[in-house]
């Protein structure tokens, strides 16, 4: 008899595993700038991953759409059971790092954006969404602003992982080094191509 094989992962793994299947495709872009779509759709789990690890503190409420909160708020406060949990979309949660919910312990800190931070986080979300519900057409896309879009995007991923004081990784060294070393290939990868964009 077989046995069983099983998927395991959390929302830590989630994160540094979208990070580096980033890393694997930006890898490929030079012999085929078709690989910034699973680039761009890889980053964009990585960022979403990140924000729900620096947000989510002792319980998921802050993670949650307001509906959803108040729904499991409700659930606890008259012992029912707890609703389905419903994940607050991309952009709530990138202003929801940029705020008060990120004041979780006394070393935790919001992000501030820099330069056109802001910007690319809502390119990137709005590439990744063109490109997951793809409308049947031709579509040609200049690719010479991803290295600057992704960047940005690496830089709110670098701020949550080691200066939100909200992200642990639970005794797993192995894992927050993978982390980081995937953060430092991944700049400077970037970085050259965006050089070689640009020459």
């Amino acid at each position: 008899m077989r046995k069983p094989i099983w998927l395991r992962t959390d929302e830590l793994t989630e994160s540094v595993k979208a990070l580096e299947a980033f890393y694997s495709n930006i890898r490929r872009v030079n012999g085929d700038p078709y690989y910034w779509k699973w680039a761009v759709i890889a980053l964009h789990n990585a960022v979403q991953g990140f924000m729900v690890c620096a947000l989510r503190g002792s319980n998921n409420l802050a993670v949650l759409t307001p509906e959803s909160a108040k729904e499991w708020m409700d659930a606890y406060r008259v012992g029912k059971p707890y609703p389905e949990e419903r994940l607050d979309d991309f952009l709530n949660l990138y202003k929801k790092i940029k705020g008060h919910y990120m004041h979780q312990y006394a070393h935790s800190g919001r992000f501030v954006p820099k330069g056109q931070q802001g910007w690319s986080i809502k390119k990137l979300n709005s590439f990744r969404n063109e490109f997951i519900h793809f409308v049947p057409r031709g579509w040609s896309i200049e690719v010479g602003g991803f290295p600057k879009i992704c960047a940005d995007s690496l830089d709110i991923v670098e701020f949550l992982v080691n200066s939100s004081g909200n992200i642990c990784f639970h005794n797993s060294r192995a894992l927050e080094k993978r982390c980081q070393n995937i953060l430092t290939l991944s700049k400077q990868l970037l970085g050259k191509i965006r050089r070689a964009y640009n020459s």
